[in-house]
């Protein structure tokens, strides 16, 4: 008895094991997602703000393609990637994000021209930001 005991339990565990080995963090915590995700919303944002530089739109669209495709690697599916990118709450995270980065960059949403230094510092820094950016 003790015996089938022991193989029940042991079963029990192997089958529990890999669920909790295959639980995926949110995506906001994988960092080769979130990283290149934000360096896209943050040159939407320095474009959309400074007149005399624009978003490499297809390169910005190529980007969040390749984003999708680890994701899916990753083991998201395409609604799970849509629910992360829709959240209020992650868009919110994200503006937070951003305005932080900008504040300690020395970028104001006064002044216009600030936006415009802060991206062509990143596109001379050839950064993850700065490549998804290009003079007009």
């Amino acid at each position: 008895m003790k015996r089938v005991v022991m193989c029940l339990m042991s079963a029990a565990a192997l089958a529990v094991a890999p669920v909790a080995a295959f639980a995926k963090p949110p995506l906001r915590s994988v960092a080769e997602i979130e990283e290149p995700l934000f360096a896209v919303a943050v040159a939407k944002e320095v474009s959309d703000h400074c007149d005399s530089l624009t978003a490499r739109f297809w390169k910005g669209v190529g980007e969040l393609r390749r984003l999708r495709t680890r994701a899916n690697e990753l083991g998201y599916s395409d609604s799970e990637i849509r629910a992360y990118i829709g959240s209020g709450t992650e868009k919110a995270r994200m503006r937070a994000k951003g305005e932080a980065l900008f504040a300690s960059s020395g970028v104001s949403y006064d002044k216009p021209e600030t936006f415009c230094a802060f991206g062509r510092a990143e596109i001379k820094k050839n950064s993850a930001i700065g490549v998804l950016l290009r003079a007009k």
